[in-house]
């Protein structure tokens, strides 16, 4: 059997297309982008290019975008940067219960610091963010709230629109995780209404290590540096730039720009079909969180009486995932499934589906048998089957 990948929410197998534009700039990228001469600002044009792919797809300022090594430090400079300096009575920053790694222990760290106090607002059943629990967690002296556009695990998507305008009624910086959403559903700074975005090159096809924070004006004047020593990318982020993964992540935002709709289109078919075929050859199939809101490309599943450790291992060689692909290997079940109410349990039951580009009709039936036959041993050697 071939292999087959389902695991785009963990990471994205890179383009060839985007291969395509990085390889001139390995072979013959001289000079630094900070320098003065021919060879320096060849390498500044490249990125001034990139800059303006990546604004656009999500319609803002290229001034607004900072470079840097992909989402988590995105998250970590949004946070942090924020509360160094912030003035003393914006003090407390609030984020949802789902948030990912990069999110909550930078939130934990200020905590910890004494430089900021943490509220966590609470997910429904459905999984998004409980609305009437972040309007009483609001108050004048909240600096930022933090909530993901998308969640990595279950695809559930949150309400940004009544967030932001939340957010914006205290005077707070609204800050959104879109890693995976972008490339995936379409997401306009101005429209929505987020002051700070987080995103990552190697959930859209793009290279890895490679991401930005993209910012408003306003919200940019009010962030510090977490990494000195140099002054790049407006003061926000020193260290010399990574000029071809830069490049590719340009790319990736380019093409993602132009095939999102209907890629996502078809990326939805594939997922409804792995669901029907799941179900139709299984018992005790459910998915976690609202279908009706929620990527295109994943499922969230929950075999009853079946450890997803087990059902993953023995689907080899089809690749799927137990939930975040940043917190594999953890002992404790998802701390976003129990957020939303599944007992441990029911979390350790759970195995996530993400699609993308490259995922083929062929490689999703191929995907259904070997579930269904790991799924049947995995209960037989357990007698859940019984």
């Amino acid at each position: 059997m071939h292999e087959v990948y389902l695991d785009y929410n963990g990471s994205a197998p890179l383009d060839p297309r985007v291969v395509e534009t990085m390889i001139p700039a390995l072979q013959s990228g001289i000079g630094n982008a900070s320098s003065v001469h021919r060879f320096g600002q060849r390498q500044a044009a490249a990125v001034d290019d990139a800059r303006e792919r990546v604004a656009a797809l999500v319609e803002a300022s290229p001034s607004g975008v900072v470079f840097c090594a992909g989402a988590t430090e995105a998250n970590n400079l949004a946070l942090i940067g924020l509360a160094e300096g912030a003035p003393a009575e914006r003090n407390r920053i609030v984020i949802s219960a789902v948030e990912h790694a990069s999110v909550r222990e930078p939130a934990q760290w200020l905590h910890e610091q004494g430089k900021a106090k943490v509220d966590v607002v609470g997910v429904t059943q459905g999984g998004f963010v409980e609305l009437d629990e972040l309007d009483s967690l609001l108050g004048p002296d909240v600096l930022a709230v933090s909530v993901m556009a998308a969640n990595s695990e279950t695809g559930v998507l949150n309400p940004l629109d009544e967030v932001a305008e939340r957010t914006a009624s205290v005077g707070a910086v609204f800050h959104c995780d879109a890693t995976q959403m972008l490339g995936r559903l379409p997401l306009s700074l101005g429209d929505v209404g987020i002051d700070l975005l987080s995103m990552s090159g190697h959930k859209i096809c793009g290279p890895g290590g490679v991401g930005a924070l993209v910012a408003t004006r306003h919200s940019l004047a009010r962030l510090r540096p977490v990494i000195h020593g140099g002054g790049h990318e407006r003061g926000l982020r020193s260290g010399s730039l990574n000029v071809v993964g830069i490049g590719g992540l340009g790319m990736a935002a380019e093409l993602v720009a132009e095939e999102r709709d209907a890629e996502s289109a078809r990326v939805r078919a594939l997922r409804d079909r792995l669901l029907n075929g799941l179900r139709a050859e299984l018992a005790g199939v459910h998915e976690n969180g609202d279908p009706t809101q929620r990527l295109p490309n994943t499922a969230s599943v929950r075999f009853e009486g079946a450890d997803a450790e087990a059902v993953v291992f023995n689907m080899d060689p089809v690749a799927v995932s137990t939930g975040s692909a940043c917190s594999s290997g953890a002992i404790e079940p998802s701390h976003v499934l129990l957020a939303m109410g599944l007992s441990r349990d029911e979390a350790f039951e759970s195995v996530r589906f993400s699609l993308g580009r490259f995922t083929t009709e062929a490689e999703i039936d191929a995907a259904i048998r070997q579930a269904v036959k790991a799924v049947d041993y995995v209960r037989a050697m357990t007698g859940s089957d019984d």
